[in-house]
Formats: C-alpha cells, sequence, structure tokens
C-alpha cells in the first residue's frame, strides 16, 4: 500500500501529484517558494487545497472536489510533523514531550511511558527524560523531538528540514540517527542539503515553481541533473538547449560539444537536452583556445571565491575551479572578460 497526493492550491499556483511506497522516503528539493512548505502544510491538513486528493493506504485523508467533500482532522490523519525547531512543550519534562502523542491516541499513562523510554534509547536520549526544553541543548532537543514524533507511530512522517538549526557537530549525529530510525518506515523530508538526500532518501522530487520538474532514484538525480537548481545542488555547470549530433546547443546559440550518454530514448537532434560538465573540468584562458575536441567560449568573470583549496571562478549561472597560483598568474577578477575552455570528453550529454 501507498500514500498518494494530488493536489492543486491555485492562489499560490501549486499542482502536485505523487507517491510514497510504504517503507520509502522521498526527498523534496527546490528553491525558495517552490511550493515544499504548502506540501507539507496539504499533507498535514494545515491547509485546505481547492482540488485533489490524498490518501495512506486506501484511506483518504481529504478528497476536494465539486460534487464531493472529504476533510479528516490533522490529528486523524496519522501523520507527524518534525520541523526545523523541535516545539517541545516547555512546561513537559522530555519524557512527558515523548509520550504525549501516545497517550493522545488513548493509551495508557504506563504504556505511553513504555513507549516514550523506548523511542528516547532508540534516539540516543535516554539519560534525557528527567530534564525539562530548556535545559537541553539544541541537538539534544532536536533528538527528543524525533523521539516525540515516532512514538505517536505515524502512518507518514514528515521531516521539514530537521537539520537546518543544528551546529556542524550536531547535525551529522541526527543524520545518521535518522538514517536508522527511517529504515522501513514510510516519510517525505524537505532539504536543501544534498548530503541528506544522499544519505536518507530513497528517491528525490524536485519542485520549481509548485509544480514537479524531476524525480528520480536519489544518485541518479543528483548525478544526472536537469535543472540549474539541481545541477548547482551537485556541484555541476549546466547548458541547457537543444541536442545536435555533437552535444547542445543554448538558446543564445552557443555550441557545447560533449558525449552522448547511453539512454534508452531516442536521441533526435532539436530535442531539449543538457550539457553538464564539473567546474574542475573548465580551463580559464585568457585568449580563446582552438584545438579539436575542444569548447572555447568568452565569459565575464562575476566572482572569485574560496572553494577548498582551490578558487572558484564565476561567470554568471558558469563556473571553473583553478589553483590560486593560477588565478594569481592570469591576474583573474571580476568584470574581466576570459575564455572558459572544456574538452568534450568531459562534457556530458542527454535529454532534458
Amino acid at each position: 500500500m501507498t500514500f498518494r497526493l494530488e493536489a492543486a492550491v491555485a492562489a499560490r499556483g501549486f499542482d502536485v501529484s505523487l507517491t510514497v511506497g510504504p517503507q520509502e522516503t522521498v526527498a523534496i528539493m527546490g528553491p525558495n517558494g517552490a511550493g515544499k512548505s504548502t506540501l507539507l502544510a496539504v499533507i498535514a491538513g494545515l491547509l485546505h487545497p481547492d482540488s485533489g486528493s490524498a490518501e495512506v493506504d486506501g484511506r483518504v485523508l481529504f478528497h476536494q472536489a465539486a460534487d464531493r467533500s472529504v476533510w479528516m482532522a490533522p490529528h486523524h490523519r496519522g501523520t507527524a510533523l518534525l520541523a526545523q525547531e523541535p516545539l517541545l512543550f516547555p512546561h513537559l519534562t522530555v519524557l512527558e514531550n515523548v509520550a504525549f502523542g501516545p497517550r493522545s491516541r488513548g493509551a495508557s499513562r504506563h504504556e505511553a511511558r513504555k513507549t516514550a523510554r523506548h523511542w528516547l534509547r532508540a534516539v540516543e536520549a535516554a539519560e534525557l527524560s528527567g530534564r525539562r526544553p530548556g535545559e537541553l541543548s539544541g541537538g539534544q532537543a532536536q533528538r527528543v523531538a524525533v523521539a516525540r514524533a515516532l512514538a505517536a507511530d505515524p502512518e507518514l512522517l514528515l521531516l521539514d528540514e530537521p537539520m537546518a538549526a543544528l551546529d556542524i557537530h550536531a547535525a551529522p549525529l541526527l543524520r545518521r540517527l535518522l538514517k536508522r530510525v527511517l529504515a522501513e518506515r514510510r516519510a517525505i523530508i524537505i532539504t536543501h542539503d544534498v548530503l541528506d538526500a544522499l544519505m536518507l532518501a530513497d528517491r528525490v522530487i524536485v519542485l520549481e515553481g509548485g509544480r514537479i520538474t524531476e524525480s528520480g532514484p536519489t544518485r541518479e538525480v543528483l548525478q544526472r541533473p536537469r535543472s540549474r537548481f539541481v545541477a548547482g545542488l551537485a556541484g555541476l555547470n549546466l547548458v541547457a538547449g537543444t541536442l545536435t549530433e555533437r552535444g547542445v546547443r543554448s538558446a543564445a546559440g552557443q555550441d557545447i560539444a560533449g558525449q552522448h550518454d547511453p539512454t534508452p530514448a531516442v536521441l533526435a537532434p532539436g530535442q531539449e537536452g543538457v550539457a553538464v560538465f564539473p567546474p574542475s573540468a573548465v580551463s580559464v584562458f585568457l585568449t580563446e583556445a582552438h584545438g579539436s575536441p575542444r569548447n572555447s567560449f568568452p565569459v565575464t568573470i562575476t566572482d572569485l571565491e574560496p572553494h577548498g583549496d582551490q578558487i572558484r571562478v564565476r561567470a554568471g549561472e558558469l563556473s571553473a575551479d583553478v589553483t590560486p597560483a593560477a588565478s594569481a598568474d592570469l591576474g583573474l577578477a571580476p568584470g574581466m572578460t576570459v575564455f572558459f575552455v572544456i574538452k568534450a570528453g568531459a562534457v556530458s550529454v542527454y535529454p532534458a
């Protein structure tokens, strides 16, 4: 059985259809304003869509149509929302916070506390049971929030950037914990972090402008991006345009030669396609470079920034990585026109 959703919110330009398998974690990624929060609000019952329906294992959460309207209250939906902030009840102990969900579902005080202790052990927070939220660090509070969400035994767990408010020491611990507790559980996680998606999600769905623009297995989406947003997340350059026999021709008429990736789809010149290549494959020259098989085109430097032990040279939506010595030798500076040169063998070309 699966979770299914079809929903539209006209005022927000939101129109999404998706499914989540019974033991699947799906990562939702997209730029700010793409509709990620709207999606969670619709699923959790915090926002009424104009039309559509949702069901979990055949149980209808809502159905909005001209001839029929069904609306299940949020607390009856079997969903649990884990937000960026833990939002623990300040007047309750950690144990009482985690026991709140089972108690709300009708469990006895003894059973609710037994369940709470189980999940506190699962998130390595059993020793915190007698404390109040004000006595916890950010990482500790978020672990308790995970235990509280799981103690409610949700049919669908919703996670809204749960690592966003944590420091660099607490985030890796929570990520490892979530990887363990999300195994064989149905969940949707909103994240901007590629590492979260790679570690936690079986599948990625990309939202842009309230619509799904990409979806598929996590590694496939991140390794073969079809939009500049995903390419940016994956640290890759992307030039969109139409396929040619040699590669891709951009809307500006720029030809990028590359290697057509093996694909079951029929590649026809003129259909939409993308050329993708890493910044490390881009060389920077002061004059145009010639010689096949190379791509060489002029760009204007917009920014220079440290990137590990390299200097990232940004030119609008494209970038190159060069050594600090090379940057100094070339005298690179914002506003300067240079040539980006990429060997065709380093460029992957595939349909958009």
